[in-house]
């Protein structure tokens, strides 16, 4: 059941939600855990505050010792997104992920044996089909990662802000061991990488929208109402709320804190080209049962390198979109990567907010229609390989 926080609780979250950096945000979600009782209902919502709170004070202690010149600081908890995708790589230690980085991306690593070589984030970029992905290697993983072992909260905090996770294994040893070690530091730090039943997105417009639910699945154990009245206890007035699957009042509840969030995932298992690895692979693929898409590399002999950009582009639900300006050719190199079942709307959002706002119609070259370009408006689906052209009003001052 939800944690039915007393009034005081909620009015402090408010103060979270309005903290503009991140000190601002520490100190509010401190002062609203002060408000929140110790009982069984919010031991997860206190765990989760704990943890944020610890990443942020890290990352700016971090940022201080940088500044002041006392030591380099530590590991970023966070790197900037520089791609249409950003993918954090993850593994134990000696799995091979220096090596599939030098194969596949323009970053420059540093291949040894050596174990925990690794001890901040790498980026690089793999380009796939137009599709340019920021894959950063992260530390390695190992038992009590999700406590701040080896730098385990680097690692994890990597994971949760990327669009996506590789989650590398030696095929050389037990994979499926690996894997499960892996799995569960993940889920500590409430990272799921298997598809919930039930997704809860909040997207807060702070514009005077109102509150707008929109249901495509079915409610466990309440109604509408309750959730409209859950969101606007935690003062959640101005959004839209799309609820897709089966989802519970907890789930609902969740969303708000952001505390649980589902990551798409591919499974990279190297080193098939050791002795005993195809057996290896065999135990590893029954364990997943299908769950997760399974690329079997070896980043040694340089094969099915090319396997891992597919995987990563179907994991994510990946359509590219070009687009043209009126009488122009078509951008071929750059094309926009969205999300499927993506609209006009985002596509114009991803451009530039003022051609949204100043729109009048778009005209869309697809093979799935019958006659090519057709005028079509915001809410116009798009799919993988569209050409668009947006037209919008133009004012002279």
């Amino acid at each position: 059941m939800p944690t039915n926080l007393p009034p005081e609780a909620m009015d402090k979250w408010e103060e979270v939600e309005a903290a503009h950096t991140p000190k601002e945000k520490m100190d509010a979600m401190t002062e609203f855990l002060k408000y929140v009782p110790h009982h069984k209902g919010t031991m997860k919502l206190r765990g989760e505050m704990k943890r944020k709170i610890s990443l942020i004070r890290d990352d700016l202690e971090n940022k201080k010792r940088k500044g002041t010149g006392k030591g380099g600081g530590g590991p970023k908890l966070f790197i900037e997104k520089g791609a249409s995708a950003q993918i954090a790589l993850i593994g134990m230690t000696n799995v091979g992920k220096s090596a599939l980085m030098s194969a596949t991306t323009n970053s420059k690593v540093l291949v040894t044996p050596r174990p925990f070589s690794t001890h901040e984030p790498v980026p690089g970029i793999m380009n796939y089909l137009d599709v340019q992905f920021q894959i950063v290697e992260a530390p390695a993983v190992m038992e009590g990662a999700f406590e701040g072992k080896a730098g385990g909260q680097v690692t994890l905090g990597l994971a949760r802000n990327a669009d996506g996770v590789i989650l590398m294994v030696d095929l050389g040893c037990d994979p499926v061991a690996q894997l499960e070690l892996v799995l569960a530091e993940l889920e500590k730090s409430r990272v799921l990488v298997y598809k919930p039943s039930g997704r809860v997105d909040i997207d807060r417009r702070h514009a005077g929208t109102a509150l707008r639910v929109i249901l495509v699945g079915r409610l466990l154990g309440c109604s509408m109402r309750d959730v409209e009245e859950l969101l606007r206890q935690y003062k959640v007035h101005d959004a839209i709320v799309r609820i897709s699957g089966e989802v519970s009042l907890d789930d609902v509840e969740d969303a708000v804190f952001e505390s649980t969030i589902y990551k798409p995932a591919v499974i990279v298992a190297n080193k098939l080209d050791l002795k005993g690895a195809q057996a290896n692979l065999r135990q590893l693929k029954t364990f997943v049962n299908g769950k997760l898409p399974i690329v079997a590399m070896s980043c040694e002999n340089k094969v099915g390198l090319q396997e891992v950009g597919k995987a990563l582009f179907g994991s994510l639900g990946i359509i590219r979109i070009y687009t043209k300006e009126p009488g122009m050719r078509v951008h071929s190199d750059h094309p926009f990567a969205l999300k499927k079942g993506a609209t006009v709307n985002e596509l114009a959002k991803n451009i530039h907010k003022e051609l949204l706002s100043n729109f009048k119609f778009a005209m869309v070259w697809a093979k799935r229609l019958p006659s090519s370009p057709k005028k079509v408006g915001l809410n116009f689906v798009l799919d993988d390989g569209d050409i668009v052209e947006i037209h919008a009003r133009v004012y002279l001052g």
